[in-house]
């Protein structure tokens, strides 16, 4: 098996998220419980259209990295919570975290977290990212909300960008 990279990861994302994996949508089974067995106390229907996270996680886990899907530094939950992660990264002196405007400078194979992209409330999102430009990131995301699929989104670099974080290459929790 490859070594946990992030560049491995952001390939990892960019191939898995266009396969695409999908929740419940009209006339299809979802196809996410490849995802959705990392926790086992969630069912199909409990993670239908809250699997942002849970796709991320997938992804690190098939890019090689060891994370449990419930770290000590979670308190409130698992990495299934796009808030779970920022916990996991602040509380981990090994895994960087980065506010936006901090001047950090994401590249692919970084976790981003959105605020306020689908529901009024904070880190509400979360991607993985495989490109960057002035303006804006090219992520790869898992229930993009209105569509409850997984795919390559392009954002703005803006306000609606909460934090970053990078895992180290290898990261063994």
């Amino acid at each position: 098996m490859q070594t946990a990279t992030r560049q491995y990861l952001a390939q990892v994302a960019r191939e898995k998220a266009l396969l695409p994996f999908h929740g419940y949508l009209e006339g299809k089974e979802p196809n996410i419980e490849p995802i959705v067995s990392l926790f086992p106390k969630w069912s199909l229907k409990e993670a239908d259209r809250l699997w942002c996270a849970a796709f991320v996680y997938y992804c690190c886990i098939e890019a090689g990295f060891k994370i449990p899907y419930s770290p000590d530094k979670c308190v409130t939950c698992s990495l299934a919570g796009c808030g779970s992660w920022e916990e996991f990264a602040m509380g981990d002196n090994r895994v960087e975290y980065h506010r936006r405007g901090s001047g950090f400078v994401p590249e692919a194979g970084d976790i981003v977290i959105y605020d306020r992209v689908f529901i009024n409330r904070e880190h509400d999102h979360i991607g993985i990212v495989l490109k960057v430009s002035e303006e804006s990131i090219l992520a790869a995301e898992g229930n993009i909300f209105d569509e409850n699929v997984s795919g390559l989104v392009e954002r703005a670099r803006d306000e609606h960008i909460r934090a970053f974080i990078r895992l180290p290459d290898g990261f063994v929790y």
